[in-house]
């Protein structure tokens, strides 16, 4: 019998699927960005957003540096990287978006699965959309947490609910979590 663990299967424009024998990158948490963007082009990416509140019921927003969503205020979040457990995605994403160190799962909340569409990716290549299967966690912070990581976020904000649903500067997909 063939082991298939290197081989992945693509689909041909026509529809049609091949089996191929798969480069190591697609085998890595990492890829290239040639290959991450054809990633984006053909599949949906998994990926966590957290719905930060404080003791005051205020929730977490920061402002984007990144595309998709450039420039637009949104919850943190980040995509789950292939071989990657739930729980070590969501420990991963807390400390690079908020640069907290060590939050398990358990100690969050299933908020619920939502999807994201947006016309742009990462690499702002032209004619390529960007669709995200989200798992939004809720988690509350006390208030003497320092929060941040500016080279994810150009900046902070802790706004009630309604401040997030009528400000124009809050990306739609991030109001959604609020409705």
């Amino acid at each position: 019998m063939t082991d298939l663990s290197s081989f992945s299967a693509i689909a041909d424009p026509d529809g049609t699927q091949q089996l191929i024998k798969a480069p190591a990158s697609l085998h890595a948490s990492h890829l290239d960005e040639a290959d991450f963007l054809n990633v984006v082009r053909l599949t949906p990416l998994v990926s966590i957003d957290l719905i930060v509140t404080d003791g005051n019921r205020r929730v977490l927003l920061g402002q984007r540096r990144n595309r998709p969503a450039q420039g637009s205020w949104f919850v943190p979040g980040g995509r789950v990287m292939k071989g990657e457990t739930l729980d070590a995605a969501f420990t991963r994403v807390v400390r690079d978006e908020l640069g907290i160190a060590s939050v398990q799962r358990s100690a969050s909340r299933l908020f619920g699965v939502f999807e994201h569409h947006y016309d742009d990716n990462f690499a702002g290549a032209a004619d390529i959309t960007t669709h995200y299967v989200v798992l939004a966690y809720s988690i509350t912070l006390g208030g003497a947490v320092p929060i941040g990581r500016f080279d994810q976020h150009s900046g902070y904000a802790w706004l009630m609910r309604t401040e997030v649903l009528n400000r124009d500067d809050v990306h739609p997909n991030a109001k959604a979590y609020f409705r």
